[in-house]
C-alpha cells in the first residue's frame, strides 16, 4: 500500500453520472482485481479519500483504470479532472477475487451497476488462468446507462449477457432473472454489485450448488481497517476479536458468498 500524486491521463463520461478516469500511477504495477483505492478530493474541506475499485490495471504502462457513479460532491470533482490534471490516491487496499481457482472452470461473472467495474480487471486477469468459459452477466437500470463497459467484457468474455430492469436492453429484468432465463453453464460464479442483488446472487448459487465469492460495496471512512465502520457480519467468529464480523475495507471486499451473512 501507498500513496502518491497520480497524474489523469483521460476522463470520459460513459453515460450519464458514470466516469471514467485513467490515471498514470506506480499503483497499478500492485493492484490485482477486486482491490480498490481511496481518491482524495483536491478540496481540503473533504478530508476522506472515496474509494472507488480497480476497474483496470496495467503495471507495465503504469495505468490504473477507475470508473464511478457520481453520488456526493467528492466524486463530482473527480468527473471534472482534465488531462494533466493530478490526484491523490492511495492503494492498492483489501483482498481481491481469488482467481488461481477458475483453472478448468466455467466462470460466470455478474455484476450490477458500478459494481461491474470491479469485475471487468478480474475479466482481464483470468484469461490468462485458463477457465474452460467465461460469461459475463451484467445488469444495468435503463438504456439511459448506456450499458457501459459491455464491449470492455466483450473482449475479454466469451459470452455477455445484458439485463435492464425495464428491458430497455437485453432481457427484461435484474441479473438474476438473466441467469436464470439463459441458464450458462457455470461452476464458479464471482460477484458485485448492490445488497440487494447479491443475496439474490447467493441465493441462487447455494440452490445450484455452485462456488461463489462476492465483493460487497460498502462506505468506507478510513479504508485500512481502523475505524470498525464497515462491516458484515460472517459465519464464523474472527479469531481475534471473537465476534461475527469482519473489515469489508480489510478482510473484503471479497467474501466466500458462503462465509457471509447478508
Amino acid at each position: 500500500m501507498r500513496k502518491e500524486k497520480a497524474s489523469v491521463i483521460s476522463t470520459e463520461s460513459l453515460a450519464e453520472n458514470i466516469y471514467s478516469i485513467r490515471l498514470k500511477t506506480d499503483i497499478a504495477g500492485k493492484s490485482k482485481a477486486g482491490q480498490f483505492v481511496l481518491v482524495f478530493p483536491n478540496d481540503r474541506s473533504r478530508l476522506l479519500g472515496r474509494p472507488i475499485c480497480v476497474c483496470e490495471a496495467d503495471g507495465n504502462k503504469k495505468e490504473l483504470r477507475i470508473v464511478f457513479r457520481i453520488s456526493g460532491e467528492g466524486t463530482k470533482e473527480f468527473s471534472g479532472l482534465k488531462t494533466g490534471d493530478t490526484v491523490n490516491i492511495e492503494g492498492p487496499l483489501g483482498n481481491g477475487y481469488d482467481i488461481g481457482i477458475a483453472k478448468g472452470k466455467k466462470v460466470l461473472l455478474i455484476g450490477g451497476g458500478v459494481g461491474a467495474p470491479s469485475l471487468l480487471q478480474l475479466a482481464n486477469e483470468l484469461k490468462d488462468s485458463g477457465p474452460e468459459s467465461i460469461t459475463a452477466v451484467l445488469g444495468y437500470r435503463d438504456d439511459s446507462l448506456k450499458t457501459f463497459l459491455s464491449d470492455d467484457f466483450r473482449s475479454s468474455c466469451d459470452r455477455v449477457i445484458i439485463a435492464t430492469d425495464d428491458g430497455s436492453s437485453g432481457i427484461h429484468g435484474n441479473v438474476v432473472d438473466a441467469v436464470k432465463a439463459e441458464d450458462p453453464e457455470a461452476d464458479l460464479i464471482y460477484s458485485c454489485g448492490p445488497l440487494p442483488m447479491l443475496k439474490a446472487v447467493s441465493g441462487y448459487a447455494s440452490d445450484k450448488g455452485i462456488e461463489a465469492y462476492i465483493s460487497l460495496e460498502e462506505r468506507m471512512a478510513c479504508g485500512v481497517g481502523v475505524c470498525l465502520g464497515c462491516v458484515v457480519e460472517t459465519v464464523e467468529k474472527d479469531e481475534h476479536s471473537q465476534v461475527n464480523n469482519a473489515r469489508i475495507c480489510k478482510e473484503g471486499p471479497v467474501f466466500k458468498a458462503s462465509e457471509v451473512r447478508l
